[in-house]
Parts: structure tokens; C-alpha cells; sequence
């Protein structure tokens, strides 16, 4: 058995490999391939697998550019970090979709489907892009949270910044006070609407409101100073700097 992932996240591809090794010790394994171009040269020139794993977003462009040049037999199972809400541009097509980050048994649901040849091995692409951008997505409005032993909602727009410490999840008010939540950052960045919040380093989602100073900082990041915030040290990650300058000058 065949298997190509196309993939341009190393670690991804690295998780992908060992959860497959260790579901299909036979298979043999092909890239990880990270560009549309370097994709289409080895479908052109190899025969074809007997399954695809394929990232959406590739170093050189969207990996559907690689279906509308190579005319692809082989079922395909697409990796993605989209919402559920664009997960039901793979359901329309009844290919197979898994989310970032990839969790175990949901792949064990895929690749049965695969065995039993549940998986379509055509990809309406138009239909796909179509849906993906649709411009009805419905971002999260307000989140359920527990304050002592009261239960209350707190709208979005009442957020000042989301943060991680010691394993949990925080929603910090512009009012000064914070909640537990039961969501990761992960799952936060994906709910909310981007214009209002970014991802600034591996522990903040900020809205701009909630910034009070930036400094240039060493090492071409940025320093940030959170209004009701205890961290003196909030950094911009070097690799954001230029898309939150891009996020803040809208």
C-alpha cells in the first residue's frame, strides 16, 4: 500500500507518519511534500498512490491548484485547521477531512472508510473553494462561563484578550476580571472572528483594545502591555510581527 501526504508542517507530517506506522505497519510512505509544484511534479512522474493525505494551505499556494492540473484516481483525506462550518464543503463532496491537530481516533474513522471504500476518489474543487469562502461564516458571539457557583454569558465583544497558564484557559474582560474556559487557544482562534482577535505567540489571542503600549523589543519582535494584564512580558513572536502589524493597521 501507497500512501503521499502532502503536508508543509514538518511536525504535522511527522505525527501523521508515526499515527499511520503504527495503524498500517505495511504501507509505504511517500514525501512529506510541502509545495502545489513539488506535488504535481511527483504525481506526474510516479504512479499513483493508493491514498492521499493533503494539507490545504502549502508553502507555494492552496493545495486544490494540484487537482485542477493533475487528474487524481486516488481517494484523498484532507487535513485542515477550517471550522466545522467548512468542514461541510468536504461532507457536500463525501471525501474525508480531518482536523488539526490530528486526533488519533478520528484517523482510525478515516482510514476505516478508506477500507471500505466509502471515500469518493473524485474532488469537485469549484464546489469546495466555494463553500470554504463562504461569506455567511458565524463567528463565535458569547461564551458560557462559571463564576463561583453562578453560571452566566459573556458576550465577545466584553473580551479583552484570551490567555493560557498552568494547562488552562482564560477570558480576560475589559472590566478586569477573568474566566476559566474549557476551550484551548486552538479552538478559540478558530471561533472568533480574525479582525477582532490575533494570535500574537503560543499564549495570547488579543483584540486591539486590550493593548495599552507596544515597544520594539529584541530580535525584531515586539512587546506588548495588556491593559489588566500581570504579564510584564508579553511578546509579539517574530514570525507574527509582520501579519499583526498588517492585523493593527486595517
Amino acid at each position: 500500500m501507497n500512501i503521499l501526504i502532502i503536508e508543509d508542517e514538518n511536525p504535522a507530517a511527522a505525527r501523521l507518519k508515526r499515527l499511520l506506522q503504527a495503524r498500517l505497519p505495511e504501507a509505504e510512505m511517500h514525501g512529506n511534500l510541502d509545495t502545489v509544484q513539488s506535488s504535481i511534479d511527483w504525481l506526474n512522474t510516479n504512479p499513483e498512490p493508493d491514498l492521499i493525505f493533503c494539507d490545504i494551505q502549502l508553502a507555494d499556494g492552496i493545495s486544490f491548484e494540484i487537482f485542477q492540473e493533475v487528474d487524481i484516481k486516488s481517494p484523498v483525506i484532507f487535513t485542515t485547521a477550517f471550522d466545522q462550518y467548512a468542514i461541510r464543503a468536504f461532507e457536500v463532496n463525501a471525501v474525508d477531512y480531518l482536523l488539526k491537530p490530528l486526533d488519533p481516533d478520528a484517523l482510525e474513522k478515516a482510514l476505516e472508510k478508506f477500507r471500505s471504500n466509502q471515500i469518493k476518489t473524485t474532488v469537485d474543487i469549484t464546489e469546495i473553494k466555494s463553500l470554504l469562502q463562504s461569506p455567511s461564516k458565524k463567528y463565535k458571539s458569547r461564551f458560557l462561563v462559571k463564576f463561583g457557583e453562578k453560571i452566566q454569558s459573556i458576550n465577545v465583544t466584553e473580551a479583552a484578550f484570551f490567555y493560557s497558564e498552568s494547562r488552562a484557559t482564560y477570558l480576560q474582560t475589559h472590566a478586569g476580571k477573568r474566566y476559566i474556559l474549557d476551550s484551548n487557544l486552538e479552538t478559540l482562534e478558530n471561533q472568533l472572528d480574525p479582525d477582532e482577535f490575533f494570535r500574537i505567540n503560543r499564549k495570547y489571542l488579543i483584540s486591539p483594545d486590550s493593548i495599552e503600549e507596544i515597544y520594539a523589543h529584541s530580535n525584531s519582535r515586539l512587546k506588548i502591555k495588556l491593559l489588566h494584564s500581570k504579564d510584564s512580558d508579553v511578546i509579539v513572536s517574530r514570525e507574527r510581527v509582520a501579519d499583526f502589524k498588517n492585523w493593527l493597521d486595517k
